[in-house]
């Protein structure tokens, strides 16, 4: 039977561990004990205004200063503690991404003039193909508003490319697309992780492993921060043989960060949105409790659950708030892809203007506040650290001099009323070193809070110290004290 291995014995310190551990407790008790003398008071002594030549007007400056920087720090502190959390929260922005989608042909039978039905010499050059090209780009907030007034109208009107399926997002425009140039922040390929192309069945059958396309953003390359160039573009064109129309849906698959999801209609009625990220679902799940006032009063990190809560919880009566990540994790589902139609025209009626028309749609993505980039810099500013550095220091040097004046202004009232009253002051000075002699040699009377050798003591009669009650019982307890023997 083997016995189980117990702690390991603690090895016994070495006499230089020793010493080398003893100094270090001896530094730290000497850094204490300097930090113990730093002075920190930086508020002038009362009076000093006073006693300055011809500057009485400096100290209350100095006054009102100090009172300045005392509302200023609490200001600047609220500020940047209320940008730290605009960051940290990651407010985001919805905007418009305007996405074109149109085709062009190659080599259909009624682009050649020359083609002869009566021959059976078919090159593969010949062909028939189309390419189609799927473009967008970011609209500001102005243009943004322009083109909705413009399109207001329009939208309505029937296009040779419409199919059978009804949009709310649907817009024409005869506004071309602008690419973003390549040092821009937003691009099409930024909002979305990957892209997949539905063709339905064509009459002639052909195999759908010929028409599918995917495209799927690579990862990040450590070494950099920039994204790879097959994920950062604004334009995508794919190429397939066909020489009919046909019918394709576009899937567009959302990037976000942090992600949004699909939310369950239990937990959708609770907190009264249909998406949201994770932890704003969580968020909005406390804020229910907090309103509806089910948070237990002796065990606050336990709730009550209402009809409600209880679909969200499996049916549980009670909840517990540290879980509240895990009720949601079930409630919440992938956001389905944007799905944009569109029909591939390969006809020459559609084609005979040489410039067809694009199908134009509108999405909503979300994009970064602008004002964070601003702020990022003032948070992750390096020299802030060194200029609370540098402002310590400077902090260190006033109240060092302000403990010089302090000093002075002592030494300054010592010396005055000595020069008033010389034979007073010394008397009254002596006879307060005395007392303090006495206290610490602990030789001072009880009761007393004057010297017994001044002249009050020295009168006697009525209204002297002699004939108040303190004195008779003083005396009282003295007489009825047993003598000591010797």
């Amino acid at each position: 039977m083997h016995q189980g291995v117990g702690p390991h014995a603690s090895v016994p310190m070495t006499q230089a561990q020793i010493h080398q551990e003893n100094q270090r407790r001896e530094m730290a008790t000497q850094l204490a004990k300097l930090r113990s003398r730093k002075p920190t008071d930086k508020s002038l002594p009362d009076g000093v205004e006073e006693i300055l030549v011809g500057e009485g007007d400096v100290a209350q400056a100095y006054k009102s200063l100090r009172d300045f920087e005392r509302r200023l720090d609490a200001t600047m502190t609220r500020k940047r503690l209320d940008i730290v959390d605009s960051v940290n929260r990651n407010p985001k922005r919805f905007k418009t991404l305007r996405i074109w989608i149109k085709n062009t042909v190659e080599d259909q039978f009624w682009q050649s003039n020359k083609f002869d039905v009566n021959s059976f010499d078919f090159s593969e050059n010949l062909e028939s193909s189309y390419r189609v090209k799927i473009e967008g780009r970011l609209l500001d907030d102005d243009e943004d508003n322009k083109d909705d007034d413009e399109t207001k109208g329009a939208e309505n009107k029937e296009d040779g490319d419409k199919m059978d399926t009804d949009s709310p997002n649907k817009t024409k425009s005869g506004n071309k697309p602008v690419s973003a140039k390549p040092g821009e922040r937003y691009r099409f390929s930024h909002f979305f992780k990957a892209l997949t192309v539905d063709f339905d069945r064509p009459r002639s059958g052909r195999p759908s492993a010929e028409t599918s396309v995917e495209w799927k953003k690579p990862d990040r390359l450590p070494a950099g921060s920039n994204l790879p160039a097959a994920a950062d573009f604004d334009e995508f064109t794919f190429r397939r043989n066909g020489d009919e129309n046909v019918n394709i849906t576009i899937n567009l698959f959302r990037h976000e960060d942090p992600e949004r999801f699909e939310l369950s209609p239990e937990l959708a009625e609770v907190i009264d949105m249909k998406e949201a990220t994770r932890q704003e679902a969580v968020m909005g799940l406390w804020e229910y409790i907090k309103l509806m006032n089910l948070q237990e009063d002796e065990e606050k990190r336990n709730f009550r659950c209402d009809d409600l809560l209880k679909k969200v919880i499996a049916g549980r009566d009670a909840g517990h708030i540290p879980l509240l990540n895990e009720y949601v994790t079930p409630h919440l589902k992938t956001l389905p892809p944007i799905k944009l139609p569109y029909t591939i025209r390969v006809d020459e009626e559609f084609h005979k203007s040489g410039d067809p028309v694009p199908t134009i749609y509108d999405i909503r993505v979300a994009v970064d506040d602008p004002l964070k980039a601003k702020l990022l810099p003032f948070v992750r500013d390096t020299q802030y650290a060194s200029m609370l550095k540098e402002i310590a220091g400077l902090d260190d040097q006033l109240a060092t001099i302000i403990q010089a004046i302090a000093q002075s202004k002592a030494k300054h009232t010592f010396l005055s009323s000595m020069a008033n009253d010389p034979v007073h002051f010394v008397r009254d000075w002596l006879s307060s070193q005395k007392r303090d002699l006495d206290i610490i040699m602990g030789e001072s009377t009880r009761g007393v809070g004057q010297e017994v050798t001044g002249d009050e003591w020295r009168r006697g009669g009525k209204n002297s110290i002699w004939d108040t009650p303190n004195a008779r019982e003083s005396v009282a307890v003295l007489l009825s004290k047993q003598p000591v023997p010797r």
